[in-house]
């Protein structure tokens, strides 16, 4: 079994590897959300960078949500995913 730091390691390289390509192909608005605390993937390397990649891109960052926050914050996120919706 591997270690968290070679986990880790080996998923943020496969997950950029990836992901890439397919955000640059993506041609809708495109909502992304990510958790100021999320310790599992920090914001700074992964929604900033999306942000970037994506044509339409509309970034909502959530000061102190951790990575859970799908879960563990599911009345904002649900509300402000179908204000997104919404337009």
């Amino acid at each position: 079994m591997a270690g968290p730091r070679l986990t880790t390691t080996v998923s943020r390289r496969s997950l950029k590897r990836t992901s890439t390509e397919d955000l640059k192909s993506i041609d809708v608005p495109t909502l992304v959300m990510q958790g100021e605390d999320d310790q599992v993937v920090p914001y700074k390397g992964a929604a900033l960078l999306q942000v970037k990649l994506l044509k339409e891109p509309t970034l909502k960052l959530y000061p102190g949500f951790p990575h859970g926050m799908l879960t563990t914050y599911s009345e904002t996120i649900n509300n402000d995913l179908l204000e997104f919706i919404k337009g």
